[in-house]
């Protein structure tokens, strides 16, 4: 049997998950607010800002691949991640202030450029900071565990993000502007902030594997494997549906449901703090039954409250509140539950390949998002246009059962199918835990063959070089 695995504290946790409070703040806004910003605001057409939002993601997947494989690459006295998260904060501060303080009469070209500086900040820091957090335990549940305070993180950045618009005009300041330049300053605060605090706070393992190529072959190589390919397809489905209801949220509710923009706001909020109370709920189901059957129970409720959005009266906030609250609650699941997953994927790619692929794992992951959240915009905002929905046409009624029905009913069949595709996931917890007892049994064979085949956890071997907590 292996040696019991150390638990890290939920103080380390804490400071690993940190950084998502500038992170999430700025995720949120680059699919919620700005697209409507830019289009409502700025003055810059749907289908020009459907079309930058849309393809500056879809070409930042391309990187994905290349800087995941040079972080795994990446040997240096900082460690493989903590380096390159390191970097990512200065690129993040300049490009946050490019997009959040634009004035009218920015060009379609300026929106690109800066759309493609924040995305491959966005990039260094997303796959450093989730690769950081799979070597952190090899244990199944702990994984869990891990990432549930990293969605944590990201629940509650968002949180925070969404109270400034909501807050400001009991101050006195009601322009959207000011609200969005909020956003941005609250995210340019946090960032070194919340980064130093991690990169003081969180060790990180020493790796055991010597570097090896890792770039688009080893990336396509990796769609081979059963495992990552459900579990990608998975992550679009659920991932692609709040992405939809995201980019739609305030369409949704102050035109077809009549909100003005405060309370959509605050309807936001409480889908957040939702989230934020289900993490530890899907958390504690994954430890009694499993990651994947946890998930599949989540994409259930996600789709039949998802549904009920469409039964909510004109204007009847409380009804609204309850309902964005139910909807918020599955919303954690599917994050952390998957990244999670991804790392129990990296132990068996190990097993099977000889080669440490986490980070470029995690780029494929990170690619599955970055094609939602650009098809929710690339196609339902010309979608909508198409239909006769004109976004700055207040009081017109044109189109507005489209934006109820995309809203909708397209992220519950996402959601339905994402819980069927999850089912027959194979890497159960007694899997990876043979997977574990195999590579602790390799490891230690090609760290110390005259210690014997008897099987120890695989950071005991680098005690020595490893970073004290």
């Amino acid at each position: 049997m292996t040696a019991p695995i150390e638990r890290r504290s939920n103080w380390t946790l804490a400071a690993l998950a940190a950084p998502c409070l500038p992170l999430a703040g700025l995720g949120l806004p680059l699919v919620v607010y700005l697209p409507e910003f830019y289009a409502s605001e700025l003055g810059l057409s749907l289908a020009s800002v459907g079309a930058a939002f849309g393809a500056v993601r879809l070409l930042d997947v391309a990187f994905d691949p290349y800087i995941g494989g040079v972080m795994d690459r990446t040997r240096s006295r900082f460690g493989r991640f903590k380096l390159w998260f390191a970097l990512s904060a200065p690129i993040l501060m300049l490009a946050t202030y490019m997009l959040f303080m634009a004035k009218p009469g920015v060009t379609g070209a300026y929106l690109w450029f800066w759309l493609l500086v924040v995305y491959a900040g966005v990039s260094m820091a997303g796959l450093s900071q989730l690769a950081w957090g799979a070597v952190l335990s090899p244990e199944y549940n702990q994984r869990s565990r891990i990432y549930a305070w990293w969605q944590a993180g990201n629940v509650v950045g968002m949180i925070l993000v969404l109270t400034l618009p909501a807050v400001l005009p009991f101050i006195g300041v009601s322009a959207h502007a000011a609200g969005v330049a909020s956003m941005g300053w609250f995210i340019i605060a946090l960032m070194p902030l919340t980064v130093g605090w991690a990169l003081w706070k969180v060790p990180e393992p020493a790796v055991s594997t010597p570097p090896k190529r890792a770039g688009f072959r080893e990336y396509f190589d990796l769609f081979k494997r059963p495992s990552v390919v459900r579990l990608l397809i998975t992550d679009f489905l659920v991932g692609t549906g709040p992405a939809i209801t995201g980019a739609l949220f305030f369409f949704f509710f102050e035109r077809v449901k009549g909100f003005d923009k405060g309370a959509a706001s605050l309807l936001l909020l409480i889908y957040f703090i939702g989230g934020l109370v289900g993490a530890p709920l899907w958390n504690w189901m994954a430890h009694k039954i499993g990651k994947h059957r946890a998930l599949a129970v989540s994409g259930l409720v996600y789709a039949a409250m998802t549904m009920c959005a469409l039964m909510i009266p004109m204007g009847n906030f409380v009804i609204a509140a309850v309902l964005m609250f139910l909807i918020g609650v599955p919303y954690a699941a599917g994050a952390f539950l998957l990244r999670a997953m991804m790392a129990d994927v990296s132990d068996q790619e190990r097993l099977q390949g000889g080669v440490d692929r986490t980070a470029l794992l995690y780029a494929i992951l990170a690619g599955t998002v970055k094609i939602g959240s650009a098809l929710a915009v690339f196609v339902t905002f010309p979608a909508l246009q198409a239909l006769g929905f004109d976004p700055t046409a207040k009081g017109v009624d044109s189109g507005l059962d489209g934006v109820a029905i995309v809203f909708s009913a397209v992220p519950a069949a996402m959601a339905l199918a994402a819980s069927w595709l999850i089912m027959g996931f194979p890497l159960t917890s007694a899997r990876h835990a043979e997977i574990r007892e195999e590579l602790s049994r390799r490891d230690l064979a090609e760290a110390a063959p005259e210690m014997g085949a008897d099987p120890r956890f695989t950071e005991e071997i680098h005690a020595a070089v490893k970073p004290a907590e």
